[in-house]
């Protein structure tokens, strides 16, 4: 699934994107962007790389990041619902995880938390583990995932 794909979706239904980014550092808001013509249908991107911006900018509340950390379900659904509610999109979606180099046995490297949520009230979550890959790879992988997931959202 390419941007432009994604974008021509959203088109046809009179949808508007948001994204809300921590570990691909707006990536995903890149590649939409870098279609031309895209301005009709990405509303805006939130990069919240620190905890701190993810409460500010997105809503994720403190209780969520010190029950579950930033690399989590839980954390990537506040993400997507903040971003969803902080804009005017009708489909937001969050990737937060462990790009590398390093991790932990219990947070490996390669482990990605995505939401997508949409204005019609879907909210779901998933979590891909990618693998050591090298940070470039997972950010990449993630950053296609999230393609999909959008793409996914706006079939179903």
């Amino acid at each position: 699934m390419s941007a432009a794909q994604l974008l021509d979706a959203a088109r046809a239904k009179g949808w508007r994107i948001a994204t809300a980014e921590s570990c691909t550092g707006g990536m995903v808001s890149a590649a939409l962007t870098a279609v031309a013509g895209s301005s009709d249908v990405f509303e805006c991107g939130f990069v919240t790389y620190s905890n701190a911006a993810k409460k500010a900018m997105l809503g994720v509340r403190d209780d969520t990041l010190t029950a579950h950390g930033a690399v989590s379900e839980p954390v990537a659904r506040e993400m997507a619902a903040g971003a969803l509610a902080a804009s005017g999109a009708d489909l937001a979606v969050s990737v937060t995880g462990i790009a590398g180099p390093g991790g932990s046995d219990f947070k490996p490297e390669g482990r990605v938390c995505f939401g997508i949520a949409t204005r019609q009230g879907s909210l779901r979550t998933e979590t891909v583990e990618f693998g050591a890959l090298g940070r470039d790879r997972v950010r990449g992988a993630a950053c296609d995932h999230a393609i999909s997931l959008m793409k996914q959202a706006l079939a179903g």
